[in-house]
């Protein structure tokens, strides 16, 4: 969720947890998102970089603002950059930040109580870009990857973009698809053309 800073049309910005593992769930992630190194992109021990630029940097605090419900904060260099620290929230259920992409190093953690009602949380959105699903039950996964509008789903895994497959979303994101033997219809205005032939006499 946090490469290239969250900038990625595919990084995982909404976290669904099941309700009765979700205090134990924000125990174990808090380390690992204080743990992130953020810093030079030059250097090897650098896990997450700056932000693009000023005028993204202030998009993405936008949606931090001092009042936003933050469970916790990486760090992040205090000199010179578009730095962002990674940043966990826990807002209702229609904020911004639940129904819109941040394409920044900030997430939600929101609780559901069953199956449906991830489903329901996971589709009421614009968007449908990609997503994952992580369960032990194989019929489980099969059920809400049929039902969650996205375009690119993955079980137990983030993985989204194989060259060999379709790539591309639902609703407000995008249209076509790349990759995979859908991509030449994504790049192709098929055009039909009459023509009138007079016979020679």
């Amino acid at each position: 969720m946090f490469d290239n800073a969250g900038q990625d049309c595919c990084a995982r910005s909404r976290i669904l947890v099941q309700r009765s593992v979700y205090d134990r769930f924000m125990e174990l992630l808090e380390p690992a998102v204080s743990g992130v190194v953020v810093g030079d992109p030059a250097s090897r021990d650098t896990e997450m970089g700056p932000l693009v630029s000023r005028p993204h940097w202030e998009k993405v605090a936008s949606y931090v603002p001092d009042d936003a419900p933050v469970a916790f904060r990486g760090g992040a260099p205090d000199g010179p950059g578009f730095w962002f620290a990674p940043t966990v929230l826990t807002p209702n259920r229609t904020d911004r930040t639940v129904t819109e992409e941040i394409f920044g190093p900030v997430v939600t953690v929101l609780p559901f109580d069953d199956e449906a009602d991830a489903i329901a949380l996971a589709n009421d959105t614009m968007f449908g870009l990609s997503g994952s699903i992580w369960t032990d039950d194989l019929s489980r996964a099969l059920r809400v990857a049929r039902a969650v509008e996205a375009g690119n789903l993955s079980v137990n895994s983030h993985s989204s973009v194989r060259y060999a497959t379709p790539f591309g979303g639902f609703k407000r994101s995008g249209l076509g698809r790349e990759l995979g033997p859908d991509a030449p219809l994504a790049f192709t205005d098929t055009k039909n053309v009459f023509i009138a032939v007079k016979e020679a006499p």
